[in-house]
């Protein structure tokens, strides 16, 4: 990776999914450009993630081929390796003296990311960006903490620095409470390894994911300690006889030295819900409603319950489970979605909403697509089930938490701001002959996800008000949910700018007026030329990084001074003058 091109930042995706982890990234960053991608369900024939992946994001580079009989050889060089890889039993079967490598036990996804890692070489990539599930630092049940042990044990003798953050995407304002565990690590001479100094700095205030989501220790629990013995070692010996993981749900491993603290998120921003995510009852099919005699059924399921039960020595026992919510709160992220929620027969985890006509219903595709943070109608392909579509949507990520990584990496990485032309509500369209515009005959606010969040407006804040010029009115109409906004040069601004009292941002579209209210998420110095490649326009000029919250009922004319736009422009003063139009 050349350290002057921040534009080419190549990734290599494994156990890609339907490309949640490519969302993510390109929503990040144009630098983010995946070269090779391999996706692959076991025992199935009907291979719904691949078909899906290729429609979306076509055929170039992307193999649908088991990752165990894929040579290294056939994977191109790459800066980035990023995957999903499945939670198994990571345990080592046994040592290979002759080459001094280690063989896991057959079928563990893991030891083919270790293979590719250990057989490039010197070639191997000097990131890497994994995800899965929140009780990876805590398994096996027998041996708390082996298999994360075993993963940053081999990690580090292949010479990589590894931090962790186990992140519930719903504690920063994301529209499901969806806990994993992310996994970054750094090869020792890249950009990044270097910065590592003070290894509990870097977990609390300095690191790529305490600058991605910021949080503070919770209580006085603090761990460290060395990892010791070869991989096989570690694999039999970690922990034995222990009762709980020495592994805090934050942390960083450096030469086999690990310090890790529990975190709590700390976050104060907007609040996204399930209701703000659902789809007008009048387009929902007839069969994602509970029909009225079996939502008995669905109450039974969801309530508490203890049932005697006989295990196959013959021991009677009582099996008990809570209650839960039914219907689920529409004013509240979503319940985790699961692999399970397709289907119309009754079940404890699926997802159930009460309608404003009283009636019960599952959740649609695009619902669940919306949950997880991916473009509306990402999983429509007239190949793939309905049923199929919510399977994929419960092995898939929070699109969200992979952008927000993806920023705080390229920061670190280049010591600049990420920009990219892909927000991660932007559709994927590359087979024009699917038709992804379900709602497409619909008005606006149906058709364009626009999730109502959860937030008090500060009535003393300042409201930024910017003329968007012709050229780029459209860009302020097309619905999307993150904007870029870049004021005038800034010899042309006032002289002073109270940059830290600005808060809020309504774009002025000629002979419009105003209506959209968005959120300044980030403000800072750039230039047209970062975004937009062909142009000279390199002179310095405000950024605004923006959130939508809200809009106005219809658009209001008002007469913006560019002085007070700048300075002056109060919130509620605002909102008044136009309520008393």
């Amino acid at each position: 990776m050349s350290p002057n091109n921040s534009n080419n930042i190549k990734v290599v995706e494994l156990f890609a999914g339907v490309g949640g982890f490519r969302i993510g990234l390109e929503g990040a960053s144009d630098a983010y450009n995946t070269i090779w991608n391999n996706q692959w369900e076991p025992s199935t024939i009907h291979q719904d993630a691949s078909l899906v992946y290729r429609a979306r994001f076509g055929s170039k580079g992307h193999v649908n081929k088991d990752i165990n009989t894929i040579p290294t050889k056939d994977i191109p060089n790459h800066d980035l390796l990023v995957g999903g890889f499945p939670c198994q039993d990571y345990s080592v079967a046994s040592t290979l003296s002759k080459s001094g490598g280690i063989e896991g036990k057959k079928g563990v996804l893991w030891w083919q990311i270790y293979r590719i890692l250990e057989e490039k070489g010197d070639a191997r990539p000097q990131y890497l960006f994994f995800e899965n599930v929140d009780r990876l630092l805590n398994s096996p049940a027998k041996q708390r903490g082996r298999d994360f042990a075993i993963i940053l044990a081999s990690l580090a003798d292949l010479g990589y620095t590894v931090e962790w953050r186990i992140i519930n995407a719903a504690e920063y304002g994301m529209p499901q409470r969806r806990r994993r565990t992310y996994i970054l690590g750094y090869l020792e001479d890249s950009r990044i390894a270097a910065k590592v100094q003070n290894l509990k700095d870097w977990v609390l205030y300095d690191g790529v994911l305490a600058n991605a989501f910021p949080f503070r220790p919770k209580g006085k629990y603090i761990s460290e300690f060395d990892i010791e013995g070869t991989v096989k070692q570690v694999s039999d010996n970690f922990n034995k006889g222990v009762k709980d993981s020495p592994f805090g749900n934050a942390g960083i491993m450096r030469d086999r030295h690990v310090f890790s603290v529990d975190a709590e998120a700390v976050y104060n921003g907007p609040m996204m819900t399930l209701g703000g995510n659902i789809v007008d009852e009048a387009f929902v099919p007839e069969d994602f409603f509970i029909p009225e005699e079996d939502v008995k059924k669905w109450e039974y399921e969801k309530g508490a319950k203890k049932i005697e039960r006989t295990s196959k020595e013959g021991f009677k026992y009582f099996f008990s489970e809570g209650g839960m919510a039914f219907p689920d709160s529409l004013d509240k992220p979503s319940r985790t979605i699961i692999t399970g929620e397709g289907g119309p027969s009754a079940s404890r985890f699926k997802h159930v909403i009460s309608t404003p006509s009283g009636r019960f219903r599952r959740l649609v595709p695009i619902e669940l697509e919306r949950l997880n943070m991916f473009p509306d109608n990402h999983t429509l392909h007239p190949a793939v089930s309905d049923g199929r579509r919510a399977f994929l949507m419960g092995n898939a990520l929070v699109c969200g938490v992979v952008e927000s990584i993806g920023k705080s990496l390229y920061r670190f990485i280049f010591d600049k701001e990420p920009v990219s032309s892909r927000p991660i509500d932007t559709k994927r369209d590359a087979e024009p002959a699917l038709n992804l515009d379900l709602f497409s005959e619909l008005d606006s606010e149906l058709k364009i996800n626009k999730p109502k969040k959860t937030y008090s407006l500060d009535m003393n804040k300042s409201l930024l008000i910017g003329f968007v010029k012709p050229d780029n009115t459209g860009y302020f109409l097309d619905g999307g949910q993150t904007k870029i906004y870049y004021t005038g040069k800034t010899k042309s601004f006032p002289s002073t700018v109270a940059l830290n009292k600005l808060y809020y941002f309504m774009p002025y579209i000629k002979n419009k007026g105003v209506k959209d209210l968005y959120l300044i998420r980030r403000a800072r110095i750039g230039n047209k030329a970062e975004i937009h490649q062909e142009s000279d326009d390199k002179d310095s000029r405000l950024v605004f990084e923006l959130e939508y919250l809200q809009s106005l009922p219809d658009y209001v004319m008002l007469k913006p001074n560019i002085f007070h736009t700048y300075r002056d422009t109060v919130l509620g003063k605002v909102l008044d003058n136009i309520e008393q139009q």
